[in-house]
């Protein structure tokens, strides 16, 4: 596994987890270079190398999803991890077997893992997705799948644009029901002539500790502002995707 890579902050023995940064890949600039999104005009063959490389490196299959920034959750199974098998339109993902990773594609989006006794779940959360209820239809999704409550479900918040950069029109407050006047600089700061600063990690935090979730860590990273490590659509226009993967270890 490459150094530079995050790993979750949590004690959960029944699951792996990882995001990959840009570095450790095979991927030419811009692109460089741990590019795990085809389609963006990267070259295919080393997108593919990539994929391989994350695969070989955690050891189970990555699911990936086309996802569209809405609140769709979709339960994986062993089938989902086979070569040409459907690819689910949806934001989240959980599943309670093994051999497969929920994963989710990001390049300023929030990604949040989560582990439960039993099973594991992903979820793309941009601020549409996040307005929309994925991470708690995520948690609920897993909750059922695996038997259990969300008190004993773990999340991890990985790398996203930051708060002193995620600047958002006045739809964005609107959407989480925030005021406009200043009065919640925790989660909306004033920047510009309607515009401020939204802190994604903490409005998920919000959301998931509403939903019943006590243990959460992670989201102390700003994937616009360190670009030597992350990719950043805002910062860069074009540019690759990290991907944030979490999985059954044997016998968990």
């Amino acid at each position: 596994m490459h150094p530079d890579w995050l790993l979750p902050d949590w004690n959960a023995p029944g699951a792996g987890a990882v995001m990959t940064t840009r570095r450790g890949g095979f991927s030419s600039p811009p692109f460089d270079s741990m590019n795990l999104r085809a389609g963006l005009g990267d070259d295919d063959q080393a997108v593919a190398r990539n994929k391989a490389l994350l695969e070989r490196v955690i050891g189970v299959t990555p699911v990936y999803l086309n996802q569209v920034h809405g609140a769709r959750v979709v339960r994986l199974v062993a089938a989902d991890g086979q070569p040409n098998a459907p690819v689910h339109e949806a934001d989240a993902a959980v599943t309670t077997e093994h051999g497969i990773a929920c994963t989710s594609q990001v390049a300023d989006c929030l990604p949040v893992l989560f582990a439960a006794p039993g099973g594991v779940g992903a979820a793309h959360a941009g601020w549409r997705g996040l307005a929309a209820g994925v991470v708690e239809r995520t948690l609920a999704a897993l909750c059922d799948a695996a038997r259990c409550e969300p008190a004993e479900v773990q999340a991890w918040l990985g790398a996203c644009i930051g708060p002193r950069r995620f600047e958002v029109g006045v739809d964005v407050l609107r959407a989480f029901g925030a005021p406009t006047d200043g009065r919640d600089s925790l989660r909306f700061r004033p920047a510009s002539e309607g515009k401020w600063l939204a802190n994604l990690p903490q409005l998920a935090r919000d959301r998931l500790q509403r939903a019943g979730l006590r243990a959460i860590t992670g989201g102390n990273w700003c994937s616009y502002e360190e670009g030597s490590r992350f990719f950043s659509y805002r910062r860069d226009r074009v540019t690759g995707r990290m991907v944030a993967a979490v999985w059954r270890h044997d016998g968990g």
